[in-house]
C-alpha cells in the first residue's frame, strides 16, 4: 500500500474542497477502495473520510423516495418504504455481498464499485486496459467465464458487478452529484459508461464530485418489481446473470415494463429492447422469451462465457414469469 494522508470531515463543502486535490479519494465503508489500495491498483495520495457527512437519510419526497449516499446497504434493504414501494431494490441489496459487508458499505460506494475481473485486480498478471490504458485486454483470450457479453469492446470485456446498480437502472433512479462546479443530476442509466476505447473511464463522476443522494420515482412498475440473481453459490457471490424487472400489469396486458440485466454487461444493462417487446402484450411465456431473445440478440461471448447468453435469457424469462404470477 502506498503512503497517503487521511482526514475526517463533517460537511459537504469541506469534503468537496479536499477531494478536489490531485490523487484524492473519498472513503465511506471502504469495502472496495481499501482492497484495491492493498493491491496498489488504487494509489490515492489523499483519503477523505466522509462518514460524518449528513448524507444517510432515507426519506419520502415529492414523487418518490430519496436515499442518502451514505445510507448503509443493510438499512436501505429493510426500510419499510423501500420494501413496499421498491421491492427490487430491497431484494438486490439483500442478494449482495454478506451481512457484515452490507452493514459497512454505503449506497454511493456500492454504485461506484469497480470490476472484480482478475486481470484488473492482480498487477502481477497480464495487461489490463482498465488499469493501464493501452496495454491490452487479457480477458478476451484468457479466463473470461465471469466476464461480460453485452456492451463489450475490443478494449475491455470486464463485467460490472453491482446488484443494486441493476435494480436502480431498471427503476429509473436519478443520482444527485455535488462537486466544485456545484450540483447536478444524472440518470442512473447514464451514470455508468460503456468501455468503448476508454475503459478506464467507468462513470460520469468528475474528479472531486460526490454522490450525495439517489432518487427513486414512484410508479406502478416500481411497486410491482423484483430482482432475481443466478450465481455459483447462494451467498457471498457475484451474479452470473441477474434481472431486475418491473411490470405495470392490469388484467391481461402489460401497460409498462422495466428491465435491467446484471452479471452480463460492462455496465448495469437497461434492456430497452425487451421492454419494447413486453409493452402492450399479454404476460405469457412466449412473450417473455421473445423479449429475452430480442435483448440478447447482439450479445457476444468470448469462449468460456458463451453460456451467459442463454443463462441471461432464462433468468429474464424466470424473473418475468415469477413477477407476473407464474405465467412463464
Amino acid at each position: 500500500m502506498h503512503p497517503f494522508d487521511f482526514v475526517r470531515l463533517s460537511t459537504v463543502p469541506e469534503a468537496i474542497r479536499s477531494g478536489a486535490r490531485e490523487a484524492a479519494k473519498f472513503v465511506a465503508g471502504g469495502t472496495n477502495l481499501v482492497d484495491l489500495m492493498k493491491t496498489t491498483v488504487e494509489k490515492p495520495a489523499h483519503i477523505i473520510d466522509i462518514n460524518a457527512l449528513p448524507l444517510s437519510k432515507i426519506e419520502e419526497v415529492e414523487g418518490g423516495i430519496r436515499i442518502g449516499a451514505l445510507a448503509r446497504m443493510s438499512d436501505v434493504a429493510v426500510h419499510p418504504i423501500v420494501q413496499r414501494r421498491f421491492p427490487a431494490i430491497s431484494q438486490a441489496l439483500l442478494a449482495s455481498a454478506s451481512p457484515q459487508l452490507r452493514n459497512a458499505a454505503s449506497i454511493g460506494g456500492n454504485l461506484m464499485q469497480r470490476t472484480r475481473c482478475p486481470y484488473f485486480r492482480e498487477l502481477t498478471w497480464t495487461p489490463c486496459n482498465k488499469r493501464d490504458p493501452g496495454s491490452g485486454c487479457s480477458a478476451r483470450e484468457g479466463d473470461n467465464r465471469l466476464q461480460a457479453v453485452l456492451g463489450t469492446s475490443e478494449h475491455c470485456i470486464a463485467v460490472h458487478q453491482s446488484d443494486l446498480a441493476v435494480a436502480v437502472a431498471a427503476l429509473d433512479g436519478v443520482l444527485t452529484l455535488h462537486g466544485p462546479a456545484g450540483e447536478r443530476r444524472v440518470n442512473a442509466t447514464d451514470f455508468h459508461l460503456l468501455p468503448g476505447n476508454t475503459p478506464q473511464i467507468e462513470h460520469d463522476l468528475k474528479h472531486g464530485e460526490l454522490i450525495v443522494s439517489l432518487f427513486l420515482p414512484d410508479a406502478p412498475h416500481a411497486a410491482r418489481s423484483a430482482y432475481l440473481k443466478v450465481r455459483d453459490r447462494t451467498e457471498y457471490e457475484f451474479a452470473l446473470a441477474s434481472a431486475a424487472v418491473g411490470l405495470d400489469l392490469s388484467g391481461a396486458t402489460i401497460h409498462a415494463a422495466r428491465v435491467a440485466l446484471g452479471g452480463v454487461g460492462t455496465k448495469p444493462w437497461r434492456a430497452r429492447k425487451a421492454e419494447a417487446m413486453l409493452t402492450g402484450k399479454a404476460p405469457t411465456a412466449d412473450v417473455f422469451r421473445a423479449a429475452a431473445d430480442a435483448e440478447m440478440a447482439e450479445a457476444k461471448g468470448y469462449g468460456m462465457n458463451d453460456y451467459k447468453i442463454e443463462l441471461a435469457r432464462r433468468t429474464l424469462v424466470r424473473a418475468l414469469g415469477d413477477l407476473a404470477g407464474g405465467a412463464a
